[in-house]
């Protein structure tokens, strides 16, 4: 496949995959008046009933499993105090200046530890997106890379999330001001026609590189693979028709308030939640743009935009794209908790296909195995897809404050 015909795929993904709708079924059950605050808050409490054993999710967890003195709490970012934002930056820093593990003739531009989990995404992306593990691999790969920043970088604390609610102006935001705290500022401002994903996206203030904050001057070397910024920003294409060449260039963006403050507002983000009454209806709408309203998946990368932040393959090599998926496990996890009654139904709920590129693919099983290739933790390669179902159970043992 081109480069030409995935960029065209994806697209179509964003904009057109709606034609294979899914019913939102009202429940009499569903608390559709709380706020997302009041939704995540729940959530919480019900999952300290889970490890007390108040509460059944359905899952089984040995003694040697997750407890409350071995859990790990993660945060927003904004919410960690200067000195748990800086050790998560030194962390990034490291991982980024760490060797890869990967065939360097396979893979020439994998040139950092960092840029395996580039390459394993890339390599992942058409059986981990519209499928039935969209949400399950993607928690045991941001599990893997917070465990590789706490093993191999000797990090102190956990993968933070951005609460797409929270902030109104991006650019202001402690994720993206350019101080030495943040993921590094927007990108230069560069003249540009922003572009179409499913709709007309306006120009934000950036789509030049980023010259502020730690990842100032970020060398990316990666992709692109499926590009959807404005073509007169002049990014260069790979030397390899698969992406996998050295293109060495700068860390762009195109941060921007034109999907926070009309698609991730606290009020959308509840609404998915209680509007959503089965893992398919959830998992569908939450990654498929429709003609009236951008989804909370798309919407999240596109915020940030810019290369390669708006490549479906190369995404990772963005630092914030770990924040961005933190918050997706962490609504998910909203999902699935803030009920009581219906914790261990939700939990338990695996559904869709197993190839994005193939709407008539075979339904995903519980049982299937799960792939990280030379990312994954040790002894954690080949994990089945049950083994995601809860934050606190398989391998795992968070939640989220």
């Amino acid at each position: 496949m081109t480069a030409g015909s995935l960029l065209q795929t994806f697209t179509v993904y964003l904009g057109l995959l709606a034609v294979f709708p899914t019913c939102i079924h009202a429940s009499p059950l569903v608390q559709r008046d709380l706020t997302a605050d009041q939704i995540a808050a729940q959530a919480l409490t019900n999952a300290y009933k889970v490890l007390n054993g108040t509460l059944s999710d359905g899952m089984t967890r040995p003694a040697t499993g997750c407890s409350k003195d071995k859990l790990q709490i993660r945060k927003e970012y904004g919410d960690l105090s200067k000195a748990e934002q800086s050790e998560y930056i030194r962390a990034v820093k490291c991982i980024l200046n760490k060797p890869s593990k990967l065939d360097n003739t396979k893979y020439p531009g994998a040139k950092s530890r960092y840029d395996d989990f580039v390459v394993v995404h890339m390599n992942m992306t058409p059986s981990v997106h519209g499928t039935a593990n969209f949400m399950h691999w993607h928690r045991y790969y941001i599990w893997a890379y917070e465990t590789a920043l706490k093993t191999e970088c000797d990090f102190k604390g956990t993968q933070p999330y951005w609460n797409w609610g929270k902030y109104q102006d991006l650019t202001t935001s402690p994720i993206f001001n350019g101080d030495e705290w943040s993921l590094g500022g927007n990108g230069e401002y560069v003249k540009h026609n922003g572009g179409f994903v499913g709709r007309q996206i306006p120009a934000g203030p950036g789509g030049g590189c980023v010259k502020t904050g730690p990842f100032a001057n970020l060398t990316i070397h990666l992709g692109p693979l499926s590009s959807t910024i404005d073509p007169a920003l002049g990014v260069k294409s790979n030397p390899r028709r698969d992406g996998y060449g050295d293109n060495p260039r700068c860390l762009r963006r195109d941060v921007n308030n034109y999907f926070v403050t009309q698609f991730l507002r606290p009020v959308d983000i509840a609404s998915h939640i209680t509007t959503s009454t089965s893992i398919l209806t959830f998992q569908d709408t939450l990654q498929n743009d429709t003609p009236q309203k951008a989804a909370l998946h798309s919407g999240g990368h596109f915020s940030i935009w810019g290369d390669p932040g708006g490549d479906v393959y190369v995404s990772p090599a963005e630092p914030a794209f770990w924040l961005h998926h933190g918050q997706l496990d962490r609504h998910w996890w909203m999902w699935a908790n803030y009920l009581e009654d219906q914790v261990k139904a939700r939990t338990q709920m695996y559904e869709g296909g197993t190839s994005w590129m193939a709407p008539n693919s075979a339904k995903g099983k519980p049982t299937d195995k799960q792939w990280l290739s030379v990312v994954a933790p040790t002894g954690m390669e080949g994990v089945q897809s049950k083994e995601m179902f809860s934050t606190t159970a398989g391998p795992f043992c968070y939640v989220y404050q």
